[in-house]
């Protein structure tokens, strides 16, 4: 590999943190700010880049998986949402279980390394169900990961079963949960939360969950959305808490930005997210998040396009094959609903990066035709 050209910018406020970045030390709030408010979005990216290489060189991971979403039932009523529905409305849907048995076993032939398994918070639907769910998968197909149920998710069943969520995080992992996604975090700050999802657990609450999510033997991810009605303070705010919680649990393995789709949802007055603000925000992450092993640009949401781009910008992931993913699709995501392992794989080459097959926790995957073996 070439040496990096020497850092260099016209924006005053980078130099500082540049100083920082390249001696290996922490950034500040103001230093996210500056990164946010800064015109030179090339030196942030540059910035960004030296430590996605400083910590994976030019591997690239994504991995075989597929999306299942059980129910679009909900009793929350987001501003941010364009899935949910009230139970009975028109376009409202839950899967039996063996419905969502043979969603799983359906699509491409590929073995797939992961189930991720997200969906409403149905009123009806007990804790007993969605243990029923991955008692299920878990026998028809042992040797797939399952990462399942936000901690929105697991609030709510915790809630409604009149359990702790220590005791139904237990229940959940002695079913078959292996891991958990990062949704429902949204933005941290309450001023926003109380506009866009004011239904859901508060931050705090998220922040608390994903502790014990931890504290059980858990991994999980973590998101946040972005480009709706937050400023860049409450970003660095809503970072900094993750990096925070971070340096106690160690327990999440990847940070993934989301864009805001406000198609078909109260807020779709609202402008989309450009190329420009995602691959900043990519970069801005990785800067701030120090100590998360991975950022995701996730192709879906941001087009392959960009996230080929965030591949300069700081992301080491571009996420998986995703088979008939709902949720961003029914806010207006145009990008096609999967990718065959292939053409991920061209996708990353031709951004100039070494794709590496993972599984969830990171370990290496060795295919010959439909079956896989795990590095251990």
């Amino acid at each position: 590999m070439p040496e990096p050209r020497p850092f260099s910018t016209d924006d005053p406020r980078l130099g500082p943190i540049a100083a920082k970045v390249l001696a290996g030390e922490r950034l500040s709030f103001d230093d996210g700010l500056a990164l946010y408010g800064s015109p030179d979005v090339l030196a942030v990216g540059w910035l960004a880049n030296f430590i996605r290489e400083k910590m994976h060189g030019d591997v690239t991971y994504f991995n075989v998986n597929r999306h299942i979403n059980p129910t679009n039932v909900c009793v929350a009523a987001c501003r941010l949402c364009a899935f949910g529905r009230k139970k009975g409305a028109d376009g409202s849907y839950t899967m039996a279980l063996e419905q969502a048995w043979e969603t799983a076993a359906s699509g491409y032939s590929e073995a797939v390394t992961e189930f991720h398994i997200v969906g409403g918070l149905h009123p009806d639907l007990t804790l007993e169900y969605f243990l029923d769910l991955i008692h299920g998968l878990k026998e028809r197909f042992p040797q797939v990961h399952i990462k399942a149920f936000t901690m929105v998710e697991i609030a709510f069943l915790a809630r409604r079963a009149k359990l702790s969520i220590p005791a139904t995080l237990a229940k959940l992992k002695d079913a078959g949960v292996d891991s958990m996604p990062g949704g429902g975090a949204e933005i941290f700050a309450d001023r926003v939360r109380h506009i866009i999802c004011d239904h859901k657990i508060d931050g705090d609450e998220w922040l608390e969950t994903a502790r014990m999510v931890h504290e059980a033997g858990l991994k999980s991810n973590a998101t946040m959305l972005y480009g709706h009605i937050e400023n860049d303070e409450d970003r660095v705010d809503h970072l900094l808490k993750l990096r925070a919680l971070q340096d106690d649990t160690h327990g999440f393995q990847t940070f993934i930005p989301l864009a805001f789709h406000p198609d078909h949802t109260p807020l779709e007055h609202l402008p989309k997210t450009t190329g420009l603000t995602d691959i900043r925000q990519i970069a801005v992450s990785r800067l701030l998040l120090d100590n998360f092993p991975h950022i995701k640009a996730y192709w879906q949401m941001m087009t392959a396009k960009i996230a080929q781009i965030a591949l300069r910008f700081g992301a080491d992931d571009i996420d998986g094959t995703v088979i008939e993913e709902k949720i961003y699709h029914d806010a207006g995501a145009t990008t096609p609903q999967g990718m065959r392992r292939q053409e991920l794989m061209r996708l990353i080459t031709a951004a100039g990066r070494v794709p590496v097959e993972r599984d969830t926790l990171y370990r290496s995957v060795t295919r010959t035709e439909d079956t896989f073996t795990v590095a251990v």
